[in-house]
C-alpha cells in the first residue's frame, strides 16, 4: 500500500520543478500551441520578428542562478537575522503599533486583498472602496475636517501636495513663499522642499511658537504634537496665517487626535499626516498611508483619489471614486498633481484597525501611550533632568547638556532606541507597545530611579482636550468580536474581483502572479519591526538587501545606478526629471526647461514634467502609434537650445516596440537634452533589451508590475529610478540618513530614506527565484500571450496598433469605435458585460477612448486565457445581435450590465431577453459564477451629491 502509495503518477504535463515554472502560466505544450496560433513554431522567431534588432541587448543576465524558494527563503533569513530589531522609542513619525491579527492575516496576507487593482471598475471593487470610506471617515472625523481622500504616499509627500494646493487655491499668480514651522518633522520639511524648489517656491523655517514671522505667505505649515512632542494651542497662530491671506496646513497625528483638539475646530485648511501607528507595522520606513484632509470649497482641487457615495441602476447605494482628481494624470500638462496611486492596502489596514477597535479602543490607547510619556517626564524631573516642554502628548524632549549621545547609547544598550536630537536633547516617543520595563530601562539609560514614575500627572492643556465625537458610524462599533470582524471582512472581500478570483487584464498595469513566497518574508519582525531611523548597523540585512536588489535592477536596466526610494512610480518619475534638472543646472544649462512628450506617453509624465518646473511640448504620433520623428525633429527645431528632456513609454503605451526608438534617442542627444524612458512596461524588455544600452539616460520601473509587488487594491508601490552615470549625482538622497543618496543630490523624494523598504525583499525574492533565465522566459511568455489574444481577438475585435509583421509587444489594444458607431454599443458597455461573466474589464478608453487596451501578463495559463477570449467573442456575438435586432438598442444584456442577483431574482422582470442570457451567457459560468453586488453605478449622480465618508445607516433602506 505504502509503495503504490508513494509511487510517481504518469502525467502528461510538463513538470513544474522550478519557481519559473510555476510563475509563468503555459506549459510549455500550451505555449507551442499558442505560437502556433500566432504563426510561429518557436518563441525564438517570435521574439527576433517582434522586437527591433536594433534595441536587442547583446549580453545575457549577469545575475546569479535561480534559487528555489526553499533556498531564496533561507537568504532572506539570514539577512533578517542581520537585522537588530530593538524597541524604538525614536518617534519622528514613525511609531509601534500592534496589528491585529484577524487584520494582519485576513488583510495584508491575504490576495483577496493585495491582489486587487485600482477600483476604477466600481461594481467590482465594492468591499475595497467600503473599507476606503471607512478610511476616509476615520481621517475625517479625527481631524473634523469635512473631506478627506483615500490616502497619500505617506506624510511628507501629502504635506507637499498640501503646500501645491495651498498655492493652487490661493490663486496666486506668482509662486510665493510657503512657510514651516522649524518643529516639523525634518524629512517632511526637506521633502517639501525638494518639490518647492522646480516650483520657485521659497520654503521659509521658523519659530513658531510665538506667532508668525513677518513676511507674505501664501501657505503655513504647523506639526500637532510637533516633532519636538510639544502640544501648543494652534488657533492663534492658524487665526494670524488667515488674516494674511494664507492657507494654514497642520500635519497631525491620528491618535493624538483620540485626545486633543481636531485641527479642523482650530480653524485649519488642510490636515496631512500618516495611519502608520493604526496597525501598520515600520518595515523600516514604509509602506504606510498618508493621508489628506480639507475644509470645504477645497476638496474639488483635492489630490489623489477621493472615494464617494453613489446610487447604481436600482437606486441602492454604492460606492465609487468621485471627482475628476482620480483622474489628474489623464489631464497631462494641465494637472494639478501627478499623484496617480495611493496606499489603498494599508489604508484598509489603519481603517480595519480603527473598526476592530473602536473609538473607545483607539482613546484607551492614546491615553496609555501618554501615560507612558508622563511617567517617563515625571521620573525624569524626579532625578533632576529637565523636560523642555510641560505639554506633550506622547514624546518627551529631555535636555542633557554634553550628554545625549551617552544616554542614547546606554538605552540602546538595556534595548531601547531613543531619539538623539543634538549634543544636548533626547526625545523618547512612546506608543502602544510602549511597557512599563520600557519605561524603567529609558529612565535607567539618563541615569535616574524608577521611584517618581508613579506619581505622574497628565500633560495635556485642559484648552485642548478633545470635546467632540468621532467614529459615531456603526461600523465603528459593530465588529468588536474577532468572528464579527472576521466576517465583515470576508463580506468585504468578496464583493470584489482579484487575482485570486480571475485574470485581471488591464493594459499597461501588468497584473500578474504575486507568488506566496514572495510575500512570506514582509512580515516577519526581522523586517516588519525596524524603524527607519533607528542606527543603520541595526538594520545591516536591510541594507544588504536593498543594495542587491539595486544592483539587480542595475544589470537587469543597463543603468549604472539605481535609487529605491521613490515609493510610486509617479515619484520616480519626478525624481528622473529632477536628476535631469540637476544635471542640466551643473553644466550651467538651468535654462533648458522643454519636456517633449509623445501623445503615447504614459499619462503621468505630463503631470510629473510640470511639477519638476518643465514646459510640455506634445509630440504626435503617425497612424501606427509610433512617435512621428517629423514632428519630433520640428519641435526639436522650434525648442533645441531649451530642450530638456524627452519623456517616451517603451514599448509605447500604444502596445508596440517602436522602430525608430534609437533615432529618437539620438536626435534629442544631439540637441543637448536627455532621454526619460517610462519603465512602466519593462514585463516586455526584461533579458531582451537594456533602456541604458539602447539610448535612455534615466528611468523609473515599476516594481509593482514588472517585480511582483503586489497593486494592493491600489498601493503600495515603489518607484525606482535607474540613471546613467552622468545623472547619478542627482538622485535622492536625504537628511536623516547619508547612506541614502548621493551628498550632492536632489533632496528626498519620500520621506523615508529607502522609500517603501518593507515591501523590497519581495523583489528581490522574485529575481532571486526566477534567475536570468526565467526573467528572461517571463519577459517572452507575456510577448506571447499578448499576440496569443490578439491573434484570437482580431477577427472579432480590430486591433489598433501592431509593430513590424502584425505584432504586438506584451499588450494589444481591442478598437471598439466603428462597433460604438454602428450599434451604440460602447468600450464602456463592452467592460460592464465582462463583469457578468466573471473578469475585470481591460484598461478602458487609454490611451485612445473608446478602446479596450488588454495585457494578459506572463502568468495566465493558456485555459483562463481562453476563458477570457471566449468571453470577449461570446459579447461579440451579442452585439451582432444588437446590430442585427435580435436584441434591443436601448435595453439589451450589454447596456444592463452587469446584473446582480437581486435584479435577477425580481418579479419585476421586463428586459426583452431572457434572466439565463443576463447570468449565464456562457455555460461554465454555471460552476462558477462571481455575482456584482450592486448595478452600473451612476457617476454624474455621485459627483452632484458628493459625500465621501459613512453614510448613515438609513441611506442604506429601501
Amino acid at each position: 500500500m505504502t509503495a503504490q502509495f508513494f509511487a510517481p503518477v504518469a502525467s502528461p504535463q510538463h513538470p513544474r520543478s522550478t519557481f519559473a515554472d510555476r510563475h509563468i502560466g503555459p506549459a510549455p505544450g500550451d505555449q507551442a500551441r499558442m505560437l502556433a496560433a500566432i504563426g510561429y513554431s518557436g518563441v525564438e522567431a517570435l521574439i527576433d520578428d517582434a522586437v527591433p534588432a536594433g534595441i536587442r541587448t547583446s549580453r545575457p543576465l549577469d545575475l546569479p542562478p535561480a534559487l528555489s524558494e526553499t533556498a531564496a527563503l533561507d537568504r532572506l533569513r539570514e539577512l533578517a537575522a542581520r537585522n537588530t530589531v530593538l524597541t524604538s522609542m525614536i518617534g519622528l513619525g514613525y511609531h509601534g503599533t500592534i496589528t491585529p491579527g484577524v487584520v494582519m492575516r485576513n488583510v495584508l496576507e491575504n490576495p483577496g486583498w493585495y491582489t486587487a487593482y485600482t477600483p476604477y471598475q466600481p461594481e467590482i471593487s465594492q468591499g475595497r472602496l467600503e473599507a476606503l470610506l471607512n478610511f476616509q471617515t476615520v481621517v475625517s472625523d479625527l481631524t473634523g475636517l469635512p473631506v478627506a481622500n483615500a490616502s497619500m504616499l505617506d506624510e511628507a509627500t501629502a504635506a507637499a501636495e498640501a503646500m501645491a494646493l495651498a498655492h493652487r487655491v490661493s490663486r496666486r499668480t506668482e509662486p510665493g513663499a510657503f512657510l514651516i514651522d522649524a518643529d516639523a518633522l525634518p524629512q517632511t520639511i526637506e521633502v517639501v522642499r525638494t518639490r518647492a524648489v522646480p516650483l520657485g517656491i521659497e520654503v521659509v523655517t521658523a519659530d513658531l511658537s510665538g506667532g508668525l514671522p513677518d513676511g507674505d505667505f501664501f501657505g503655513v505649515l504647523l506639526q500637532y504634537p510637533g516633532a519636538s512632542g510639544a502640544v501648543r494651542d494652534l488657533e492663534p497662530v492658524i487665526g494670524q496665517a488667515h488674516e494674511r491671506g494664507a492657507k494654514a496646513v497642520v500635519a497631525a497625528d491620528l491618535l493624538a487626535l483620540t485626545l486633543l483638539r481636531p485641527p479642523g475646530e482650530s480653524g485649519a485648511d488642510i490636515a496631512v499626516g500618516s495611519a502608520q501607528r493604526f496597525g501598520v507595522p515600520y518595515g523600516f520606513g514604509g509602506p504606510h498611508a498618508g493621508y489628506m484632509a480639507v475644509g470645504e470649497g477645497i476638496q474639488r482641487q483635492l489630490p489623489g483619489r477621493l472615494v464617494g457615495v453613489s446610487v447604481d441602476a436600482d437606486g441602492s447605494v454604492a460606492h465609487r471614486l468621485a471627482l475628476q482628481t482620480r483622474e489628474q494624470h489623464i489631464r497631462r500638462e494641465k494637472a494639478t498633481s501627478n499623484i496617480c496611486t495611493a496606499q489603498v492596502l494599508l489604508a484598509v489596514m489603519a481603517s480595519m484597525y480603527a473598526v476592530y477597535h473602536g473609538p473607545e479602543g483607539l482613546a484607551a490607547i492614546g491615553q496609555r501611550a501618554h501615560r507612558r510619556a508622563a511617567e517617563i517626564a515625571a521620573g525624569l524631573r524626579a532625578g533632576g533632568v529637565e523636560i523642555v516642554h510641560d505639554a506633550f502628548f506622547d514624546t518627551v524632549l529631555a535636555r542633557v547638556p554634553g550628554r545625549a549621545a551617552q544616554v542614547a547609547g546606554a538605552a540602546r544598550e538595556r534595548g531601547v532606541n531613543l531619539r538623539q536630537a543634538d549634543a544636548d536633547h533626547v526625545g523618547i516617543a512612546c506608543d502602544e507597545t510602549t511597557l512599563p520595563e520600557h519605561v524603567t530601562a529609558v529612565l535607567a539609560a539618563f541615569g535616574v530611579p524608577e521611584a517618581g514614575a508613579a506619581e505622574a500627572a497628565e500633560a495635556l492643556p485642559d484648552g485642548l482636550r478633545r470635546e467632540s465625537p468621532y467614529l459615531t458610524h456603526p461600523v465603528f462599533h459593530a465588529h468588536r468580536s474577532e468572528t464579527a470582524m472576521l466576517r465583515y471582512l470576508r463580506r468585504l472581500q468578496d464583493k470584489d474581483i482579484a487575482l485570486d478570483r480571475s485574470m485581471i487584464p488591464l493594459g499597461s498595469c501588468t497584473m500578474k502572479l504575486n507568488a506566496t513566497a514572495e510575500m512570506e518574508p514582509i512580515t516577519w519582525p526581522q523586517f516588519a519591526d525596524v524603524h527607519p531611523f533607528a542606527p543603520v548597523d541595526q538594520a545591516a540585512g536591510y541594507v544588504e538587501l536593498i543594495g542587491e536588489l539595486e544592483d539587480a535592477l542595475a544589470e537587469i536596466t543597463g543603468y549604472a545606478k539605481v535609487s529605491v526610494q521613490p515609493n510610486a512610480g509617479s515619484q520616480g518619475e519626478l525624481a528622473g526629471l529632477l536628476a535631469i534638472r540637476g544635471y542640466h543646472a551643473s553644466r550651467g544649462e538651468e535654462h533648458r526647461d522643454v519636456c517633449l512628450i509623445p501623445s503615447s506617453a504614459h499619462g503621468t509624465n505630463a503631470a510629473s514634467a510640470v511639477m519638476a518646473g518643465m514646459r510640455v511640448v506634445v509630440v504626435k504620433c503617425d497612424e501606427g502609434g509610433n512617435v512621428a520623428l517629423d514632428d519630433l525633429r520640428a519641435r526639436i527645431d522650434k525648442h533645441g537650445d531649451r530642450l530638456a528632456a524627452i519623456m517616451v513609454t517603451y514599448p509605447s503605451t500604444h502596445g508596440v516596440f517602436e522602430e525608430t526608438i534609437t533615432d529618437v534617442c539620438a536626435a534629442v542627444h544631439d540637441a543637448g537634452g536627455q532621454v526619460y524612458v517610462d519603465g512602466a512596461n519593462l514585463n516586455a524588455l526584461v533579458g531582451l533589451a537594456r533602456p541604458g544600452e539602447f539610448g535612455s539616460d534615466v528611468s523609473h520601473l515599476n516594481l509593482h508590475k514588472t517585480f511582483c509587488i503586489p497593486h494592493g487594491g491600489g498601493g503600495p508601490g515603489v518607484g525606482p529610478i535607474g540613471v546613467r552615470e552622468h545623472l547619478a549625482p542627482f538622485l535622492p538622497n536625504h537628511p536623516l540618513r547619508a547612506e541614502a543618496g548621493p551628498e550632492t543630490g536632489v533632496g528626498p523624494i519620500s520621506a523615508a530614506p529607502w522609500g517603501s523598504a518593507g515591501i523590497l525583499p519581495i523583489s528581490w525574492a522574485y529575481i532571486a527565484m526566477m534567475g536570468p533565465d526565467g526573467l528572461r522566459a517571463a519577459t517572452e511568455g507575456a510577448i506571447v500571450g499578448a499576440n496569443y489574444l490578439a491573434a484570437r481577438l482580431g477577427p472579432h475585435y480590430p486591433i489598433l496598433y501592431t509593430g513590424r509583421n502584425g505584432l504586438v509587444a506584451h499588450e494589444c489594444i481591442a478598437d471598439l469605435r466603428k462597433i460604438t458607431k454602428e450599434t451604440g454599443i460602447t468600450a464602456e458597455d463592452v467592460a460592464k458585460r465582462l463583469i457578468d461573466y466573471g473578469f475585470h474589464a481591460p484598461t478602458l478608453s487609454f490611451p485612445v477612448a473608446g478602446t479596450l487596451m488588454i495585457e494578459p501578463t506572463e502568468s495566465e495559463d493558456l485555459a483562463e486565457l481562453d476563458r477570457f477570449c471566449d468571453a470577449m467573442i461570446e459579447i461579440r456575438r451579442e452585439i451582432r445581435r444588437v446590430a442585427d435586432g435580435g436584441h434591443d438598442r436601448e435595453d439589451n444584456p450589454l447596456k444592463n450590465a452587469p446584473h446582480t442577483a437581486a435584479a435577477l431574482v425580481s418579479d419585476d422582470w421586463k428586459h426583452p431577453y431572457s434572466r439565463e442570457e443576463a447570468a449565464y451567457p456562457l455555460p461554465a459560468l454555471r460552476e462558477h459564477k462571481y455575482w456584482p453586488p450592486v448595478r452600473r453605478i451612476d457617476q454624474a449622480y455621485g459627483d452632484r451629491n458628493l459625500l465621501c465618508s459613512c453614510p448613515p445607516p438609513e441611506a442604506f433602506e429601501d
